[in-house]
């Protein structure tokens, strides 16, 4: 079918056509070549030959595709089985591919003559000849399509089954795969057995040649301590010879110890009471002193020498000097020139006489022992006032206060007076007393109350000092600050804020002179539930600006009205201590700050004691001998008994 060739091209008739049927045709084939139309089989032909003849001369016969088959999968060890299913595959793909006939139909490719248009009956046959021929060609087109599909049912089922052997296949592979891991684990696991035990061997064997290393060591050793045992042994013979003698020497010196020991028991015995009656004498001495003295009604006097700075002569202190034969009398030597011409002057002495006289040695603790009576005092309800007076640089704010930094031996009496009332009053709640403790701090600057526990002060505020009712002469001052306490650092953290906001000042005599007059007041109330008694005292420590002479000072300015201030008040403290001791009917408290502040202090209700502070340079030795002076004033003058205050 595939060789059949088409029928030979009939001969062009030699009838004449009119022109009218040549025109006509010619206008169908021009229609047909602008339209072409397929032809279809089984159907009866209802156009012009000439449409058939183009229609089928631009036909193709369409060929089925080739059937892409999926390449499988090489798994494992199968490879090889699976490359040569591959290939008998493709080799029955390439033996079911169409074969596609190149033979054209003689219209289109017979190089013959054509027909003439007019000649109908030839190219019908020719036509008849062409739909033979493509018949012929679709019905072997059909059974080559029926072959290719049942090859590709059997190749799709030849998919499926390599399909499932290569499921099969992979469900082996991991089965081998699970196990050459689990293989794989336990040669590893075998593996580090075998290494531990390799190295429990290697540790065993060298634990074996140590122990033989140290047996042999102690062999060694055993030996030597056989022969060290030998000769010790013959040693401890010697010693437990010796030892017996030895023994009757421990028992005789155990007897002697044991005498010794009695006598040392009893000369302690004896020392302890004496140490007690001592104790007890100087207590008894202090207290018949100051029973004295409050019968006496003298203000005390204590005079403190400062010792000399590291910046000063070791030799300054030469003119003082301190009697050994009285404990309370000190006296100031200066050498004269002669008035007259001669070479030799002549040797001042000035002699002074206080209650106490501390020298440069003394400590702060030494000091405030000899005080500490009177501050006892003001828990048993008497006014106490101390205050600190002498020339700038002498010491006064050391006394009182202490040092920049304090410490428990540099603490001066203001800090170690609180610390003892405290503790008293600690002692006395066993006692059934309660106590409530109001503390309060003011400096006196050019005439002019400040508050020394503000940080900020309010200018506007106005400190005036009155009286606290009409029937009473207790004094107060407005708008202060009474900050109630209740423990010594509550104390001494107020201690700490005076000591910043106070006014201090560079002189000629002193880097750092008090430019006021400070004022530390303690309002101390108690009460004895048990015993309904009731007591309210004041306890006064008082820092006294130094008094100055302006032609060593050389002030200037402000430091000039400070100066002049502070001379003018402790003039006023001189008048009113000689009105005093003069007992005039008028004493001008009111004609200064300071002594209108410590008019009930000094009035004659209150114990009051005055430190008089010196320096040891012979250059101050005129203001030494003027503060001197003033003191024994102070110390002559009687202002009457005191009393306490109890309800």
């Amino acid at each position: 079918m595939d060789n059949q060739k088409p029928p030979p091209s009939m001969k062009m008739s030699r009838l004449p056509v009119p022109p009218s049927r040549k025109r006509a045709l010619s206008d169908e084939n021009q229609e047909l070549a602008a339209a072409p139309v397929k032809p279809q089989l089984g159907k009866r032909l209802k156009v012009s030959p000439v449409r058939v003849a183009a229609s089928i001369a631009t036909s193709r016969p369409r060929v089925a595709p080739a059937v892409a088959l999926p390449k499988p999968q090489v798994i494992g060890r199968q490879s090889l089985q699976v490359m040569q299913t591959r290939n008998r595959m493709n080799t029955t793909a390439a033996s079911t591919k169409p074969k596609v006939t190149a033979a054209a139909p003689a219209a289109t490719s017979a190089p013959g003559k054509k027909r003439a248009a007019w000649d109908l009956k030839g190219q019908v046959t020719d036509m008849k000849d062409k739909v033979s021929y493509y018949k012929g060609q679709v019905q072997s087109l059909s059974e080559e399509k029926a072959r290719l599909q049942s090859t590709t049912g059997q190749l799709q089922a030849q998919m499926q089954d390599l399909s499932q052997r290569n499921e099969d296949l992979s469900q082996q592979n991991e089965d081998l795969s699970r196990q050459l891991h689990s293989m794989e684990t336990k040669l590893l696991s075998e593996q580090r057995k075998l290494l531990d035990s390799e190295r429990e061997v290697q540790r065993l064997t060298a634990l074996s040649q140590k122990q033989e290393s140290e047996l042999v060591a102690e062999k060694s050793l055993v030996q030597e301590l056989r022969t060290t045992g030998d000769s010790m042994a013959q040693q401890l013979k010697d010693k437990e010879g010796r030892l017996i003698c030895l023994e009757d020497e421990k028992s005789r010196l155990q007897t002697i110890v044991s005498e010794k020991s009695e006598e040392i028991i009893d000369l302690k015995e004896r020392i302890t009471q004496q140490d007690t009656q001592i104790y007890n004498l100087e207590t008894e001495r202090r207290r018949l002193h100051n029973t004295v003295q409050e019968l006496k009604g003298n203000i005390r006097v204590f005079c403190r020498v400062r010792p000399t700075l590291p910046t000063e002569k070791a030799s300054s202190a030469g003119h003082i000097v301190f009697p050994p034969s009285d404990e309370k009398a000190i006296v100031l030597t200066k050498m004269e020139e002669s008035h007259v011409g001669r070479d030799k002057g002549q040797t001042v002495k000035y002699d002074f006489n206080f209650d106490c006289i501390f020298s440069p040695a003394a400590s702060q603790a030494d000091v405030f022992e000899e005080i500490s009576l009177l501050v006892q005092s003001a828990l048993d309800g008497y006014p106490v006032c101390i205050f600190a007076y002498g020339q700038t640089g002498s010491g006064k704010t050391y006394t009182m206060e202490g040092p920049e930094h304090l410490s428990m031996d540099t603490m001066g009496m203001i800090p170690r007076a609180i610390r003892q009332i405290f503790a008293s009053a600690d002692e006395l709640k066993c006692k059934g007393w309660q106590y409530k403790f109001t503390a309060s701090f003011l400096e006196i600057y050019n005439e002019t109350l400040r508050d020394l526990l503000i940080n900020r002060p309010d200018k506007k505020l106005e400190y005036d000092i009155r009286k606290v009712s009409s029937s009473s002469n207790d004094v107060h001052v407005t708008n202060l600050r009474y900050v109630e306490v209740s423990s010594v650092e509550e104390v001494h953290e107020l201690l700490r804020t005076a000591k910043t906001n106070r006014s201090v000042a560079k002189t000629a005599l002193n880097d750092r002179s008090s430019r006021s007059h400070s004022v530390f007041q303690l309002k101390i109330e108690g009460e004895n539930s048990i015993r309904d008694v009731r007591t309210s005292s004041v306890l006064s420590l008082i820092d006294l600006a130094g008094s100055e002479r302006l032609d060593r000072s050389l002030s200037t300015g402000d430091r000039l009205k400070e100066t002049q201030s502070i001379n003018t008040s402790l003039s006023t403290l001189g008048m009113v201590i000689t009105s005093l001791c003069n007992k005039d009917s008028h004493i001008p408290y009111r004609n200064s700050k300071l002594t209108y502040l410590l008019q009930n202090s000094l009035g004659g209700n209150s114990k009051v004691l005055m430190f008089v502070n010196i320096s040891p340079l012979e250059e101050n030795f005129a203001e030494s001998v003027n503060s001197l002076r003033f003191a024994s004033k102070v110390n002559e003058c009687v202002i009457g008994t005191a009393r306490a205050n109890r309800k």
